[in-house]
């Protein structure tokens, strides 16, 4: 999966949320018990045997009945993270915690937080464990990474840098015939004023400017709505309101382009012989045409997504109940 932005992490964390802590809750129940509890070395193989099966899974440590770090926080590779999070530190303010000296037998799952430790959103899952004396059990998850685990897009993930790079030789190539365009309009402008000496058909020169400005434009538009929708901004192909969005601007650069090429057909046919004229009209039906299309589509496609997201919601609303 290409990486999510903040927004679109924090939307699916909602639909998510009962399987995210579903999850956690499972795989922090079988990790946590009384040996893992007492010693930093099988926290630290702990982690990296986990990691092994669950990606997602950032930081596990360990904290006191009071709050205070008592083992180092283990990074998913098994070595610690650096010293200004060392043991000792209280975190007996932190949310997860509070939650967790609530309930205390049970597996506690944090609401979605920004880490100061991995700079990412994450959620938090905390266990009780040691008989003499009570101690928690903490392991941050990754938020983006465990919900593209769920949805089953993690080997998608990993080809995504391969595909950023292609698109971005394909609008490399579509800025370069933008190029020979825009030379080739100057080119013709340039004849233009000089060779206005002679009298034939001069007044058709600027169409042949306008057509080569006109498919620069066109060109020049797709490789930008390639480049900022494949490389630049966030994708979520699960959503229809993002496959619906690149499909309305491809569409809507052909669709300038079609219409300005008939309007020049149409203006050429009227000052010379008219025999394009015909041509030019159904060109601009065919504008009309996508144009009503595309209408229909995005209309029909916005209703069905928020069919969906209504007839989604209400069924976690009643599974929540």
């Amino acid at each position: 999966m290409s990486e999510m932005s903040y927004l679109s992490v924090i939307e699916r964390y909602h639909e998510y949320k009962i399987a995210i802590c579903e999850l956690l809750a499972s795989i922090v129940t079988g990790v946590g018990d009384q040996q893992l509890c007492a010693e930093d070395t099988t926290l630290a193989d702990a982690i990296v045997s986990i990691a092994e099966y669950y990606p997602f899974v950032d930081h596990i440590y360990l904290l006191d009945n009071d709050g205070k770090q008592i083992s180092p926080i283990i990074k998913k590779d098994g070595k610690p993270v650096s010293m200004s999070h060392q043991t000792g530190t209280d975190r007996s303010q932190r949310p997860y915690f509070k939650k967790a000296k609530k309930q205390e037998h049970e597996v506690t799952v944090s609401k979605l937080y920004f880490s100061s430790i991995g700079r990412k959103l994450c959620v938090s899952a905390v266990m009780p464990c040691g008989k003499a004396e009570k101690v928690y059990l903490i392991v941050d998850i990754d938020l983006r990474e465990i919900i593209q685990f769920l949805m089953g897009d993690t080997l998608r993930g990993r080809f995504n840098p391969l595909f950023k790079v292609v698109y971005s030789l394909i609008a490399i190539g579509l800025f370069s015939v933008v190029g020979v365009l825009l030379f080739s309009a100057y080119s013709e402008i340039i004849n233009m004023f000089t060779e206005m000496h002679v009298g034939d058909a001069l007044y058709l020169k600027p169409f042949s400017v306008i057509i080569f400005l006109t498919l620069a434009l066109a060109v020049f538009d797709l490789g930008k709505t390639t480049i900022e929708e494949e490389v630049l901004m966030h994708k979520d192909i699960f959503r229809h309101s993002s496959t619906r969005r690149t499909i309305t601007r491809f569409i809507a650069a052909i669709l300038i382009a079609v219409s300005i090429e008939a309007l020049l057909l149409m203006f050429k046919s009227a000052l010379g012989d008219g025999k394009n004229i015909q041509a030019a009209v159904w060109m601009m039906f065919s504008a009309i045409g996508l144009l009503v299309g595309l209408g229909i589509y995005v209309y029909l496609g916005a209703r069905a997504e928020s069919y969906l997201k209504s007839k989604y919601g209400n069924a976690l609303n009643r599974e929540g109940d």
